[in-house]
């Protein structure tokens, strides 16, 4: 194994209300020593880019050099997620991140960190990703920026993001991965136990809820999740509220934000999910538990929406079963 080529030094952000999980992912796979490693590992620094006395999420005190020539003489600047969409960030600041770009920088957010180098001007024009909470907010506040709401994360060479927290983890490793290769990712995962690379995408983190109402049609939503393996048109539902099929697709679609046919394909697929997740069932099996009845209906609509087939989203998600044996899909 050869040593690093580049991007050596990686220096974190620190800032008052700082995200402790998302600097905490960064850290342990940047910032701890590797001596089961045969090569020089990163040079992991973390700065100030604030004044203390600086506090974390879960009441945490910080002590970082509040020192900004830190992110000059980094390879890889990382900004473990933002404290608030909503609040400005420094000027300071994102003159500092626009001087890593100019120089051919590595610049890094996690979850909400995007924000950052959004306001430091950073991604006008590039794809990248957040957490599927703030996409929405992030496209509004910056158009000039493509927002993809469904990637784990985005690699755009110099510029890379995640969505939500734990996704920032997957982002690490694959920044690991280019620097050194497969062989040593793997190995940090390893250390981690942590999936070297997780398919699918953040799509499948995101519930399906029920949706507001009261009365007849709150009743059918509870009875449908319920009997989710029944065939059922929607003319069966609209009888079992006392509607014609034409009043209740409006008032429906009114109250749940989705067509009728939609909102049951969604309920099936993520009761699917639960199902790849939590039995042994085969693919044959789910699709008929599921409502489907086909398994090729069911590998249709799991990937539309998921992003990921049955049998991928298993190894992901059931790995007590994936180590014990099971069935293949």
């Amino acid at each position: 194994m050869s040593a690093p080529r580049f991007h050596s030094t990686v220096v974190a952000l620190a800032y008052d209300r700082l995200c402790t999980f998302e600097f905490g992912c960064v850290h342990e796979v940047f910032g701890l020593p590797r001596p089961e490693l045969d090569r020089p590992w990163y040079r992991f620094r973390v700065c100030a880019v604030e004044p203390g006395p600086l506090s974390a999420a879960g009441e945490l005190a910080v002590r970082a050099p509040f020192d900004p020539g830190l992110i000059d003489e980094a390879d890889t600047v990382i900004v473990p997620g933002w404290r608030s969409p909503e609040e400005p960030v420094p000027a300071a600041m994102c003159t500092a991140l626009a001087r890593v770009a100019e120089r051919g920088g590595r610049l890094v957010s996690i979850c909400s960190g995007v924000f950052v180098l959004a306001a430091a001007g950073v991604l006008d024009g590039r794809r990248v990703t957040t957490h599927w909470r703030y996409a929405d907010t992030l496209a509004g506040m910056y158009p000039q920026v493509r927002v993809d709401r469904n990637v784990l994360f985005v690699d755009e060479g110099r510029v890379l993001t995640s969505a939500g927290s734990a996704a920032g983890l997957d982002l690490c490793l694959h920044v690991v991965r280019r620097d050194h290769g497969t062989a040593v990712a793997n190995a940090v995962a390893r250390r981690l136990v942590f999936a070297p690379w997780r398919d699918g995408d953040q799509r499948q983190f995101v519930e399906t809820p029920l949706g507001p109402g009261s009365g007849r049609l709150a009743e059918l939503l509870v009875w449908l999740t319920r009997h989710l393996h029944e065939p059922v048109s929607v003319a069966d539902m609209a009888r079992r509220v006392g509607m014609s099929s034409r009043t209740f697709q409006r008032r429906f679609r009114a109250s749940v934000g989705a067509t009728p046919a939609d909102w049951l394909v969604r309920q099936r697929v993520a009761h699917a999910c639960q199902l790849a997740e939590t039995t042994d069932l085969g693919v044959e099996q789910i699709a008929t538990a599921s409502g489907f009845g086909a398994a090729e209906t069911l590998r249709h609509h799991f990937r539309r929406l998921v992003g990921t087939t049955p049998s991928r989203y298993r190894r992901s998600f059931n790995r007590a079963r994936v180590a014990g044996g099971g069935p293949g899909q």
